[in-house]
């Protein structure tokens, strides 16, 4: 009998049972309950991490010509474009790769965009500027 309420105190309620059993369950499903969400959490940090940032490619306008004239550009990888007008308005266009920006005179703004196509793409001049605008154009070469 006495061995029976030392057991009863200690929380045992009798030789083969054990109360603790619960409790323990119940730390092993918080414990990967809180793995999973520190898993979860790591996989979106990583592919945030893992996304691209777009690469800043900045051109001036001014009459009557693009500098650079030439830029080369990954096909898929992001890009911020800049241009600038170092005197009137100017602006550039590019129909295959959905560029269109224009800025005004001596000021910069900027378009981001993702090239989707492989090849060499010309854009002109979209502001008349002058009487050589005809002769303003930029070269893209989009590679793999």
């Amino acid at each position: 009998m006495p061995f029976f309420i030392q057991n009863q105190m200690s929380g045992w309620k009798g030789e083969g049972s054990n109360r603790r059993a619960g409790p323990m369950k119940k730390r092993k499903t918080v414990i990967a309950v809180i793995t999973g969400f520190v898993t979860l959490a790591s996989l979106f940090t990583t592919s945030s991490a893992m996304q691209v940032a777009p690469r800043r490619v900045e051109v001036t306008a001014k009459r009557y010509g693009f500098e650079p004239a030439e830029i080369t550009l990954k096909k898929d990888q992001p890009v911020e474009f800049v241009l600038r007008s170092a005197d009137v308005p100017h602006g550039i266009r590019v129909r295959d790769l959905n560029l269109d920006i224009k800025v005004s005179r001596n000021t910069k703004a900027d378009v981001k965009f993702t090239p989707d196509k492989i090849g060499n793409f010309v854009g002109h001049c979209s502001v008349f500027c002058g009487s050589g605008h005809g002769h303003m154009a930029l070269t893209i070469h989009v590679v793999e």
